[in-house]
């Protein structure tokens, strides 16, 4: 099969992709063989190859927001030919204390698609029957893929935040994740508040019905109720946490984060007020989430790329040029 494969041991700059054959997964038993229809390129892929993430393996597929066709290991509650996504979270361990409280996200032992193990940036690619997902059927193959990790992990921070239908919610930064995220809180009656530096992110968050929009330099003009944070910058934090009310939540949607700098407690955190790291996701957050997607019709803008342009469909995210959600389509 072609895959694109990132070798974490040769040094480039910038770090490259490299379209090759690779052997066809062996299907082993609690797995499904899907052949991918496509598969989203997420910011978590950067860290990845660009090294933020410490190399796991000295060979990778990446790739965690797949949409793929069950081949072989199918049952009959899946069936061959069914369409199934499958996201950042591959898989846990089900033993450790976080699985047997319902925390599977915080697993002590997971596995990570297209981190700790091969992802969907080819043509084929085996997962764990237990962490597929049925898909809505409103949606194609290319509009669901965003929705596997940006949608999911979105959806996941306003619970961690705490959202409410009808509160104030800052969102500071506006890419993929929360361009998702707005159009749940609008279907909830939340006043919605963005605050990022890219122009063309403050035309679409206008465009998708924002009360307020501002540069990363503005603040909201009200107290914000709820805040959830999409820029990997400890900086946004502290801007999300000083528009808050007392009682407040800031939800840092980041994988990984540079340094926080120092702040007043008694003027931004002091109140009550609250800062929580968003972890992951659980099969139930995605569920949820998917069914909610297909009720309310959430069909993200993307712009696709061949397997073949591996590299140029992650240089879009990184640049942030694309109109839209990046998709590979095998």
């Amino acid at each position: 099969m072609k895959a694109a494969v990132f070798n974490s041991f040769r040094r480039t700059a910038p770090p490259i992709l490299t379209v090759e054959d690779a052997p066809r997964p062996k299907l082993i038993p609690g797995y499904v063989l899907l052949r991918v229809l496509a598969c989203g390129v997420c910011r978590t892929d950067l860290h990845i190859i660009e090294g933020d993430l410490p190399p796991i393996r000295p060979h990778l597929i990446p790739g965690h927001q797949i949409v793929g066709e069950v081949v072989e290991g199918g049952s009959p509650a899946l069936p061959a030919g069914a369409r199934v996504g499958v996201s950042w979270v591959g898989g846990t361990d089900g033993i450790c204390p976080y699985c047997l409280r319902g925390e599977e996200n915080l697993c002590d032992n997971p596995t990570f698609t297209g981190y700790t193990v091969d992802g969907g940036y080819a043509e084929y690619v085996l997962a764990r029957t237990g962490f597929t997902f049925p898909l809505p059927h409103t949606l194609d193959d290319t509009h669901v893929a965003p929705l596997l990790c940006a949608g999911i992990i979105g959806f996941r921070s306003l619970r961690v935040a705490g959202v409410k239908p009808r509160e104030r919610v800052g969102l500071f930064g506006f890419g993929s994740s929360a361009s998702l995220t707005i159009e749940v809180l609008r279907h909830w009656g939340c006043e919605v508040y963005v605050s990022t530096r890219g122009e063309a992110h403050r035309a679409a968050a206008t465009a998708l019905g924002a009360a307020w929009v501002g540069t990363d330099q503005q603040s909201p003009p009200v107290e914000l109720d709820r805040a959830i944070t999409f820029a990997p910058s400890g900086a946004v934090v502290v801007s999300a946490l000083s528009s808050l009310r007392k009682g407040g939540v800031v939800a840092i949607n980041a994988i990984h984060l540079d340094q926080m700098p120092a702040f007043d407690y008694d003027k931004l955190l002091w109140g009550e007020r609250q800062i929580r790291s968003v972890a992951n996701m659980t099969r139930a957050d995605a569920r949820d989430f998917l069914k909610l997607a297909g009720e309310i019709g959430l069909k993200p803008r993307i712009k696709t790329f061949p397997l073949a342009q591996a590299n140029e469909a992650v240089h879009a995210v990184k640049q942030e040029t694309a109109d839209g959600a990046v998709v590979i389509v095998p």
